[in-house]
């Protein structure tokens, strides 16, 4: 009898080992898993047509329109951001639908800054047909503002300016530049 009991407790305690050691190893998979996952991105979206409203007095207005052909979601980063690898299209609509449409070849949002990296033919054009023209620009949403340190073109209706650095709000109404040449307007 005591054989027996024997047998049976051995027999438990292997299979108890053998489960675990499989259990571990299904583990140690999983582990090397995520270390090849955290580089990868958690999401992919083709054909991206996000419209941004505003609700204002039982009225929405398109505040903005984001267009890109692929949008990669790295939010599974410690520094999370969405990259679009094949560039951006966004419409900026102000209070009086006036547009402003930016365009790049390739993008980055950053989630916890809120500074957007564009990269690769840079062009902003405004609602009165103001061109800026750079290799790469941030924007910061929180401030609205943008900056370069790139060279840069910025065509006007009153003349041309180009420099090496610029530091703007979103209108273009309050900027700096360095290195700046072209046609400028001196008020009297």
């Amino acid at each position: 009898m005591k054989t027996k009991n024997s047998h049976i407790i051995k027999n438990l305690v292997t299979a108890i080992v053998v489960t675990l050691f499989f259990s571990c190893n299904n583990d140690f998979n999983e582990v090397q898993k995520v270390g090849v996952l955290q580089n990868q991105p958690i999401g992919e979206a083709e054909h991206i047509d996000l419209k941004y409203t505003e609700l204002k007095e039982d009225t929405v207005r398109l505040v903005a329109n984001l267009l890109s052909p692929k949008m990669l979601d790295y939010s599974n980063r410690n520094f999370p951001f969405n990259e679009f690898p094949i560039g951006i299209e966004l419409k900026i609509y102000d209070e009086n639908n006036n547009k402003t449409t930016i365009t790049s070849n390739y993008a980055i949002v950053y989630k916890e800054t809120d500074i957007i990296d564009l990269r690769d033919d840079v062009r902003i054009i405004t609602s009165e047909n103001d061109t800026l023209f750079t290799e790469q620009l941030y924007y910061n949403q929180k401030l609205e503002w943008l900056f370069t340190n790139e060279s840069f073109l910025f065509k006007r209706s009153i003349g041309p300016l180009h420099g090496v650095l610029l530091d703007s709000d979103k209108e273009f109404k309050n900027f700096q530049m360095l290195e700046m040449g072209g046609d400028f307007q001196i008020d009297n």
